[in-house]
């Protein structure tokens, strides 16, 4: 199984990893800035980085020839199709939330602004519109009174991201294809950058 892995920051590092000691061959990685620690941690273990031309944009010379799959982990950058086409299963992403509820790059703030009981994890296949493609696997988690968002990152949601995509990748390898069940648009809701949020 050779996966591209396209992120950044402390979950970036996390996600390779665990994919790593699950025995996967990650053959490259691609990041928005050269200085970021997934691409030192990448470095160190002897696989190719690559910088992305355009932060906000994957596109297809930057995948990893033969790449079976493209993994996601805290990316902003959206994975063009031609990109995705170049991997034969295209692309996964994790996204801290019961998708298709609180899409966006807010989830976990959503989630406590909205005073949610529950929160959760979603691993979904990348597609044109932002969070919007194929559940490949979720679970749920509750939310302790008080919690901060970070918190709940950080003792829940960051932690079922990396069990959620390592039960992806060994579906993958068993069966060579993905879980792929339909968002209901019907409960879409955005988590739009609260920072940009204005009253």
């Amino acid at each position: 199984m050779r996966i591209t892995l396209v992120g950044s920051r402390h979950f970036g590092v996390t996600t390779f990893n665990t994919l790593r000691q699950h025995g996967v061959d990650i053959v490259r990685v691609v990041v928005h800035d050269g200085e970021d620690r997934l691409a030192a941690a990448a470095r160190a273990a002897g696989v190719d980085v690559v910088v992305q031309a355009d932060p906000k944009r994957v596109v297809a010379p930057e995948i990893a020839p033969g790449t079976d799959l493209i993994i996601t982990a805290h990316s902003h950058a959206r994975v063009t199709r031609e990109a995705l086409a170049a991997a034969k299963l295209g692309g996964i992403g994790y996204h801290p939330s019961l998708l298709p509820r609180h899409r966006g790059i807010a989830a976990v703030e959503w989630t406590i602004k909205e005073g949610d009981p529950i929160a959760g994890g979603t691993v979904y296949h990348l597609a044109d519109r932002m969070d919007a493609g194929a559940i490949a696997a979720q679970e749920w988690v509750f939310v302790k009174k008080g919690e901060t968002a970070r918190e709940l990152w950080e003792r829940a949601l960051a932690p079922l991201g990396q069990k959620l995509l390592a039960d992806v990748v060994y579906h993958a390898k068993a069966h060579g294809s993905l879980p792929a069940t339909p968002q209901d648009e019907e409960f879409a809701t955005k988590a739009p950058s609260l920072t940009d949020a204005r009253p």
